[in-house]
């Protein structure tokens, strides 16, 4: 059993929806205090009022720096600190490099990329004045490791975060804070039913565990590396997929 996270101070961006609001969903079953960040202030309301206990929100735009230090301030005031930034607030356009405009590219590695640096920098004071603090980034096994059609700039941004995070991860350690990532494979959100009944059932046929991932089971692996048990764990990644990058093809699913 993990040490209890009730009572601490935890953020999660992009927490309106889809794996942020499992995240944070996580978090407030453990007693945790927790400020869900995102831009729809309806999302938001209609978020934290379904999860209810502590959950509070801030409207941000993760991309805009003062928008970010805001967000961060204000919730360490009333949450009384910071212990836990989960930054994981996404976009995932599906567009192919011929057709995309280079406005979204930009758009993407604003929101996926520079918001992890943003999040994690504006964090800092409120981690050394704590002593101490966990960064979490929600990465993806697309970019990283595999590649779809559509999601060139999605891939380099989800890759740039493990890039950020190993330099992160030395900077981080004369406040005592810890960042690592989770590396989702296709988890079953709001965005993915976008994608169509057959994408969903193509991805399903292609894991080992036969089935989309569910949005607590990121949450989960948030939970742990925010933990006192994953105090001396820092500058990693976790693949939580089902075994999605396992078989060399769908041959090999068929042989299970």
């Amino acid at each position: 059993m993990l040490t209890s996270l009730k009572g601490k101070s935890v953020i999660v961006t992009g927490g309106s929806k889809g794996i942020g609001r499992g995240i944070a969903q996580v978090f407030a079953r453990q007693g945790a205090k927790v400020t869900i960040a995102a831009r729809n202030e309806a999302d938001l309301k209609s978020a934290a009022n379904e999860m209810g206990g502590e959950v509070r929100y801030e409207i941000c735009n993760v991309a805009d720096w003062a928008s970010v230090q805001g967000m961060i301030d204000s919730t360490a005031e009333a949450q009384g600190g910071l212990d836990v930034m989960c930054a994981n607030a996404g976009a995932f356009p599906q567009t192919k490099m011929i057709d995309m405009d280079p406005s979204e590219w930009d758009e993407v590695m604003a929101i996926n990329l520079k918001s992890s640096f943003l999040c994690v920098k504006a964090s800092i004071p409120h981690f050394e004045k704590a002593g101490k603090g966990r960064v979490v980034l929600t990465s993806s096994i697309t970019g990283p490791i595999t590649g779809f059609p559509g999601w060139a700039h999605y891939g380099a941004s989800k890759s740039g975060q493990l890039g950020f995070l190993k330099t992160a991860a030395m900077e981080l350690s004369r406040y005592n804070t810890t960042i690592n990532a989770v590396m989702p494979g296709n988890i079953y959100t709001e965005g993915l039913q976008d994608l169509g009944q057959d994408y969903l059932d193509t991805m399903a046929a292609s894991i080992p565990l036969k089935r989309l991932g569910v949005v607590e089971d990121i949450g989960n692996a948030a939970l742990f590396f925010a933990s006192d048990e994953a105090a001396y764990i820092t500058g990693q990644q976790i693949v939580v997929d089902g075994g999605q990058i396992i078989p060399e093809s769908l041959e090999a699913i068929d042989e299970i």
